[in-house]
């Protein structure tokens, strides 16, 4: 299979504490560590272990961290097609508590990619899926060349700009910046899926078919929870890809979801 991701990534440091620092207060990290993560960056590497290769539509800034974020993504097998921006490079700080919850610092604006960078969009053509993470509605136009086009409800205004029929939209259900409704998109997606966390989620069909899924067990230890959302997303646009129904493709992405679990950060890589 083709598949390919268009969106954003962050260079994040991640520091491992005990619980959540109280205002003023000084606390220990047991461990730290960074990653080249946000949204594009997990997806991508996610569909590169499902698929065994993967493309990243991107824009990364020409600085030290935008460097870093090319080299780690690069050397893990993922193929990335970045415009570069003279602006830096978008940073976060994310704290990992004893329960394996995230919280995260964003610093600096978002690079996405757009529809006028010189990428090789064309290749979107014989592609079979794509996720959709970030991008200006001109290139959500041009990842509507893949046969299969998956996109979170995170950039819905954009979504809603390009005017394009998605295959399938996942939101957080507990997250109020990925709300949707009937009618927020035309055409409205063929598949709309909210994600619950632990209690599973559910998807409906344009048609009008609708289900529940639970959540998948957990393989192996928890690590965190960071990457699980846009892991559950990768799966998902693979599924379908391969022609997975609806259903068949929400249990699967939920697997990959509760995979990400067990890995440290965004990748799991050390």
């Amino acid at each position: 299979m083709r598949v390919a991701v268009v969106g954003h990534v962050e260079w994040v440091e991640f520091a491992r504490v005990r619980r959540l620092p109280r205002p003023g207060e000084i606390i220990q990290a047991s461990e730290w560590w960074a990653e080249a993560a946000g949204g594009g960056g997990v997806a991508s590497v996610q569909l590169t272990r499902l698929a065994g290769s993967c493309t990243l539509f991107t824009a990364l800034g020409r600085d030290e961290a935008g460097e870093q974020a090319l080299g780690q993504l690069t050397a893990v097998g993922v193929r990335v097609e970045a415009a570069r921006h003279v602006e830096p490079q978008r940073r976060g700080f994310t704290f990992v508590d004893g329960d394996g919850e995230r919280t995260i610092t964003i610093i600096g604006e978002k690079h996405v990619p757009r529809g006028v960078d010189r990428l090789p969009w064309e290749e979107l053509a014989g592609t079979d899926a794509v996720y959709l993470v970030s991008g200006d509605a001109a290139a959500v136009r041009e990842a509507r060349r893949a046969r299969v086009l998956v996109a979170t409800a995170r950039v819905l205004p954009v979504l809603a700009e390009a005017g394009v029929e998605l295959d399938a939209l996942v939101r957080s259900g507990s997250d109020p910046s990925e709300r949707y409704r009937p009618g927020d998109l035309d055409p409205p997606p063929r598949l709309a899926v909210v994600t619950a966390g632990r209690e599973g989620g559910a998807w409906t069909t344009a048609d009008g078919r609708a289900g529940v899924y639970e959540p998948a067990p957990i393989p192996g230890p928890l690590a965190d929870s960071y990457g699980a959302g846009d892991s559950f997303a990768a799966g998902l646009t693979l599924a379908l890809g391969r022609g997975d129904g609806a259903e068949e493709a929400v249990e699967f992405a939920a697997q990959c979801a509760s995979a990400a679990l067990t890995r440290r950060g965004a990748h799991g890589l050390s």
